[in-house]
C-alpha cells in the first residue's frame, strides 16, 4: 500500500470510523497534556524534531522556561545539520530576550521577529522526505503550555501536493519574507523594553503581596493537619507525616503547635541551621512575640521559653536531657526522623513522655532494617512523595538534563577513578559548557554542585574561580557561621564582589537547609542512594518568585548504581527493569507537572546496561524491600499489597533462587510464622509461579480463577 492509500486510511479512521485499520503516526491525532495517560504536548514536539529533516515553527510566545524543554534537542538537531526557522513576535514584550539570544546561538536556526500586534499563530512544521507533520493548535514554546495547561493541539499528516500544507506554508512565506532576520542591535533595544516592563509588573506586584501577605497552610497542609486532628480524636498520641522535601513540612509543625496550643514545645533536629530555620517559620505562623529558645553548642538555659529547638546533639548529653522532668514538653516533633534509629535519638524518644508526638521526614524508609513506622505505633496521619507533589504544583518544576561525562586520555570516569582525573582541565572544561548551556532561570545563577570527595570539592571550586566565578567549597568541616554565610552571599539579589554564583559541597547541604533561590543543581558523583539523590534534588525544589523552573544537570559516567537515577527521578519502588527503561526513554511523558527529562544517548546507554546489571533479584536487597513494606503495614504482606503500596515487583521475588515462590521467602523471613509445606504443595506452588505468575494472558488469568 502507497503512502499516499496509508495517509487515506488514517484520515478514515480519524474522521468517519475509529474501526478502521491504519498507521497510527499516520492518523489526524489529537495532541494534549495529560501525564496520567503518558501525555505531554513537548513530547510530540521533540519526537517529531528528532526525526525530522527540516522545521518550521511559528508561534507567538518563546519563554526561557520554555526554551530549556528543547535545548538538548535543538543541539542534537544541530549536530545533525538539521535546519530550521523560528518565527515569533515582540507582542506585548512578552518574548524574554534570555530565550531569543539563546536561539540566536544555535548555527542551524534561523530565528526572526515579527513586530505585528496581530501576529498570534502557533503552528509546528516537520518535514521528514516527502511528508509533512503539522502541529496546529494552541500551545506556544512555554513551560506550561508544553507540559501542563489544557491545551488543544491537531496533529496532522500532508503530502507536499495538499492544499492545507501549501496554505500554512505559503502564509508563513509571506510573514516571513516581510520579517528581518534577528540582530544583536535589535535585541539590545528589546531587552531594555522587556526589562522595563517586567520591572514595572514586579514592582506592583510586589508591592500588592506586602500589602496583602499572610501565611496560610498549602492544600497539603490543610489536608494533613485536619488528619492530625482526627488521629488526636480518636486518643492517638504519636503519628508520622511523610511529606516531599520542599512542601513546607516545618510550617506544617508550626500550623499543628498553633491548633494544639501546648504550654511547652519540643521541635528537635539535627543541625543548628535547621533549628534556627525552623525557629523563624514558627514566629512566622505563631507570631513574632512567642517566647523561643535554641538549644544547641554550649546553650542550655531554656528561661521562661514556650517554644524550644534544639539539636539531637545538645539534648541527648545527660546533663541536658536530666534537667527535664519526662512529662515536661506536651508537644514533640522530631524532623527528619528517618534518623531516629541512631542510639541518640533513641535516648530522647524513649525519655520523654509528650501528650503528642509528631514525627517527620521525607524518606522513612531505611536500608538498616530498623522500624520507624513501629516508633509511631504504625501511625500515618499523611503522605504525599515527590510525584504527588509535582502533580499538586506545590514545588518548583525542575527539568534534568543526564549529560555523559568526558573520557579523559582514554580513561572513563568510574566510580573510583582517580583524583587527577576529576579535576583535569578538560573536565572542568566540559562542567563549564554544560552549565552555561543549559542555564537557568532568574537574574542571575544561583547553584549547588554536589562532588564525590573533599579534595575533588575545594579543587574544583578552585579551578572554576580561576575561570572568573565566585564559588565556595563547604564540607563537614566548615563551622556553621561559614555554612550560614555563604547561604547568604549565594542568595544575594545582585552579583557583587560579595556574592557567589556557586557552592560546591560534598557532605553536607544532602537535607534540612532551606535555600529557596537555587535555580541550578549539578552532580559531580555517582549516584548511591535513590534518597539522597530526590534530598540533592530538593534543593532547588522550592517556589521562589524569582525562578520559574530549576536546571538540573546530572553528569553520568560508567557508575555501578546508575539504576537509581530513574528509580530516584520516577519514585517507582516496583524495580521493573522494563518500567525503569521506559521511564529513561519517556520520562518527560511521565513525570507530573512542567517537569521534563532529558538524556543524552550516552547517558541512556549507561543506565540501561546498570539496569540489566542491577541486583534486583539479590536475596539481601529483596529481603530490604520485604521488610519495608512490612513494618509500613504492621503485618506479613500479601503478595496483592506489593501491588498495592507500589512495593517490589514480585516477578523479581521469584526470580531469586532462595525466594522461588512467596512461600519460599516467607519461610525464609518468618520461619516461625508460616506453617510446612509438603513437597507436593510447594512444587505445586513452583508451577503456579513459573507459568502464571505474571499473567500475561487473559487464559491463564481464567485458569487461575
Amino acid at each position: 500500500m502507497g503512502l499516499k492509500k496509508e495517509i487515506l486510511n488514517a484520515v478514515c479512521t480519524s474522521l468517519i470510523d475509529k474501526e478502521i485499520e491504519s498507521k497510527e503516526l499516520l492518523r489526524p491525532d489529537f495532541v494534549y497534556n495529560d501525564h496520567k495517560k503518558g501525555m505531554k504536548v513537548i513530547s510530540t514536539i521533540i519526537s517529531e524534531l528528532n526525526s525530522c529533516d527540516e522545521f518550521i515553527i511559528s508561534v507567538a510566545f518563546i519563554t526561557d522556561s520554555g526554551l530549556a524543554l528543547l535545548l538538548n534537542t535543538f543541539k542534537y538537531l544541530e549536530e545533525k545539520g538539521i535546519k530550521g526557522k523560528i518565527l515569533t513576535t515582540n507582542y506585548l514584550n512578552f518574548n524574554e530576550a534570555k530565550s531569543l539570544r539563546k536561539l540566536k546561538t544555535f548555527s542551524n536556526i534561523e530565528v526572526r521577529v515579527c513586530t505585528a500586534n496581530n501576529f498570534h499563530s502557533k503552528g509546528y512544521i516537520f518535514r521528514r522526505g516527502e511528508q509533512y507533520t503539522l502541529l496546529i493548535g494552541s500551545s506556544n514554546i512555554t513551560q506550561n503550555a508544553l507540559t501542563l495547561n489544557n491545551e488543544w493541539n491537531l496533529r496532522i499528516v500532508s503530502l507536499p501536493k495538499g492544499k492545507l500544507i501549501d496554505d500554512i506554508l505559503q502564509e508563513f512565506k509571506n510573514i516571513w519574507d516581510e520579517t528581518p532576520p534577528l540582530t544583536d542591535e535589535w535585541l539590545d533595544e528589546y531587552e531594555n523594553k522587556h526589562l522595563d516592563s517586567y520591572s514595572k509588573f514586579f514592582q506592583s506586584l510586589f508591592q500588592r503581596i506586602e500589602q496583602t501577605i499572610e501565611i496560610k497552610p498549602n492544600k497539603m497542609q490543610k489536608e494533613a493537619l485536619e488528619a492530625i486532628e482526627e488521629q488526636r480524636r480518636k486518643g492517638i498520641n504519636k503519628t508520622l507525616v511523610i511529606s516531599a522535601t520542599g512542601t513546607g513540612k516545618t510550617y506544617l509543625a508550626a500550623f499543628d503547635v498553633k491548633q494544639f496550643n501546648p504550654n511547652k514545645m519540643l521541635f528537635v533536629v539535627h543541625r543548628e541551621q535547621i533549628a534556627r530555620d525552623a525557629e523563624r517559620s514558627f514566629r512566622n505562623v505563631l507570631g513574632s512575640n512567642i517566647k523561643t529558645k535554641i538549644l544547641a553548642g554550649g546553650e542550655r538555659d531554656i528561661g521562661d521559653a514556650n517554644y524550644i529547638f534544639c539539636t539531637m546533639q545538645t539534648l541527648s548529653k545527660d546533663e541536658v536531657l536530666n534537667s527535664f522532668s519526662r512529662e515536661f514538653f506536651d508537644y514533640i516533633c522530631i524532623d527528619e526522623v528517618h534518623r531516629a534509629g541512631a542510639a541518640s535519638y533513641q535516648k530522647i524518644i524513649n525519655y520523654f513522655i509528650p501528650k503528642f508526638m509528631l514525627g517527620m521526614s521525607a524518606t522513612p524508609e531505611r536500608t538498616d532494617g530498623f522500624n520507624i513506622y513501629e516508633m509511631f505505633d504504625y501511625n500515618i496521619a499523611y503522605e504525599i512523595r515527590l510525584q504527588k507533589a509535582l502533580e499538586e504544583n506545590m514545588l518548583c518544576p525542575f527539568h534534568y538534563f543526564g549529560v555523559s561525562e568526558l573520557i579523559i586520555d582514554g580513561v572513563e570516569i568510574k566510580d573510583e577513578t582517580e583524583f587527577r582525573y576529576l579535576t583535569a582541565k578538560e573536565r572542568v572544561n566540559h562542567i563549564i559548557e554544560k552549565i552555561h548551556f543549559y542555564g537557568y532561570s532568574g537574574p542571575r545563577v544561583r547553584g549547588l554542585i554536589f562532588c564525590s570527595s573533599k579534595e575533588e570539592c575545594h579543587e574544583l571550586s578552585k579551578l572554576f574561580n580561576e575561570k572568573g566565578f565566585q564559588t565556595i567549597a563547604l564540607t563537614g568541616e566548615n563551622t556553621q557561621d561559614e555554612r550560614e554565610d555563604a547561604v547568604r552571599r549565594l542568595e544575594l539579589p545582585v552579583r557583587t564582589e560579595d556574592a557567589l554564583d556557586y557552592i560546591f559541597t560534598v557532605d553536607i547541604f544532602n537535607e534540612g537547609v532551606d535555600i529557596p533561590k537555587v535555580n541550578q543543581v549539578v552532580m559531580l558523583r555517582p549516584t548511591e542512594s535513590a534518597i539522597i539523590f530526590v534530598q540533592q534534588l530538593g534543593r532547588g525544589l522550592r517556589l521562589d518568585p524569582e525562578k520559574e523552573y530549576l536546571v538540573v544537570i546530572d553528569f553520568i559516567a560508567n557508575y555501578k548504581k546508575n539504576f537509581l537515577i530513574p528509580i530516584a527521578l520516577s519514585g517507582d519502588r516496583t524495580y521493573n527493569r522494563d518500567t525503569l527503561k521506559r521511564f529513561v526513554m519517556n520520562g518527560t511523558s511521565i513525570i507530573p507537572g512542567a517537569s521534563t527529562i532529558h538524556f543524552d544517548e550516552v547517558s541512556k546507554r549507561k543506565i540501561y546496561e546498570s539496569i540489566e546489571r542491577a541486583p534486583f533479584s539479590k536475596n539481601s536487597f529483596i529481603k530490604n524491600e520485604y521488610l519495608n513494606l512490612k513494618f509500613k503495614l504492621n503485618k506479613i504482606p500479601t503478595l496483592v499489597d506489593f501491588y498495592k503500596y507500589g512495593a517490589i515487583d514480585p516477578e523479581l521475588i521469584f526470580e531469586c533462587k532462595s525466594t522461588e515462590t512467596y512461600y519460599h521467602l516467607l519461610y525464609k523471613f518468618e520461619r516461625e510464622n508460616i506453617p510446612h509445606l509438603s513437597n507436593e504443595h510447594v512444587l505445586t506452588l513452583k508451577f503456579l509461579t513459573r507459568e502464571i505468575s505474571s499473567a500475561k494472558r487473559v487464559h491463564e488469568i481464567i485458569i487461575l480463577k
